[in-house]
């Protein structure tokens, strides 16, 4: 099987990167080709795999048809704008999020008319599709009502994924993340960027600004269950979707006192004590537009699993990133 990750060099696609050279199959199927691609060619794994590193930009007509020459026969499309730089750049945002999205589909539908091509496609959707009127939980039928622009390009990709998929054109899966949390490395320009920030850094021993409320309530998810989400995604029995291709994943909701007090419980007052309230109304007005909870209820039959606690995502974000050590 030859597996094309886009948006291979980002955070979670690195992750990923690392679980398909680890286990070298998916589903049971043998991974014969890699190939890893992002605005800035990705550094290439260690691994006796075939693995070939690219820099591309969906969005430039052409990318895609080059990305698709060996028809890969699994696709991850992760690359996006995150939401505040979208919310920010509008053109940027829809140019990379819409048209790059866009603009892969049809090549995929063209190399399907030249010869014999359906690959299955797993998309990283958003739970910022959701908007007002907010239920305190969102069933698995709620309307999408996005309040984002961010939001609003990943709901229309959703619709197209769908009709894509219908058409045959390619055997398509939207996984609607939560927040992931904790993100490891550097501060990215996403609005959720504090709900890891507040705990990243007090473990690392560094002051973290808190920009909204003890009281804002999310859903969460830690990088190894987006990975696992996606693996799934990639190889699941797409028949049991019919014609909803889009899922809401598992996660966790939990106000950000109950992540202080998780981080208490797992690190000690020390590390709380290193979170500063800096109120920042821009952050605070564009979270508020956010889901708070789901049923997730489909995606949990269908065999998606994530966290139970907040304690377990802080103790996942200590063994995978800080070797079981905090400081």
């Amino acid at each position: 099987m030859n597996v094309l990750v886009i948006g291979a060099a980002g955070m979670v696609g690195r992750k990923l990167v690392a679980a398909l050279v680890r286990d070298g199959a998916v589903g049971g199927v043998p991974i014969s080709g890699l190939t890893l691609a992002d605005l800035q060619e990705p550094d290439p794994p260690v691994t006796g795999m075939a693995v070939k590193c690219v820099a591309a930009d969906l969005s430039r007509p052409g990318s895609a048809e080059t990305l698709l020459a060996d028809q890969p026969e699994l696709i991850f499309h992760l690359a996006a704008v995150v939401s505040a730089e979208a919310e920010a750049n509008f053109e940027k945002g829809y140019r990379i999020n819409l048209d790059g999205t866009r603009l892969l589909f049809e090549a995929i539908r063209h190399a399907g008319e030249v010869q014999s091509y359906c690959p299955r496609v797993v998309f990283t959707s958003s739970i910022a599709v959701f908007g007002e009127p907010l239920p305190a939980v969102i069933g698995d039928s709620h309307e999408q009502t996005p309040l984002t622009s961010y939001g609003t390009q990943k709901a229309i990709c959703e619709l197209l994924l769908a009709d894509y998929s219908r058409r045959g054109l390619f055997d398509g899966v939207g996984i609607r993340l939560p927040t992931i949390a904790v993100r490891p490395g550097k501060p990215n320009k996403a609005a959720s960027g504090f709900f890891s920030g507040i705990i990243r850094e007090p473990l690392s021993g560094q002051e973290a600004e808190l920009p909204v409320a003890e009281s804002v309530r999310h859903w969460f998810a830690s990088p190894r269950a987006a990975v696992g989400f996606l693996l799934h995604a990639a190889a699941m029995d797409t028949a049991l979707l019919g014609n909803q291709r889009n899922l809401t994943m598992p996660g966790l909701a939990a106000t950000v006192g109950e992540q202080i007090a998780a981080l208490e419980r797992v690190a000690g007052r020390d590390a709380v004590a290193r979170i500063k309230r800096v109120p920042d109304a821009t952050t605070a007005g564009i979270v508020a537009g956010w889901p708070q909870a789901f049923e997730a209820e489909r995606a949990r039959r269908l065999g998606f699993v994530g966290e139970t606690s907040f304690d377990e995502i802080i103790l996942i974000h200590i063994e995978d990133e800080l070797g079981g050590w905090i400081g």
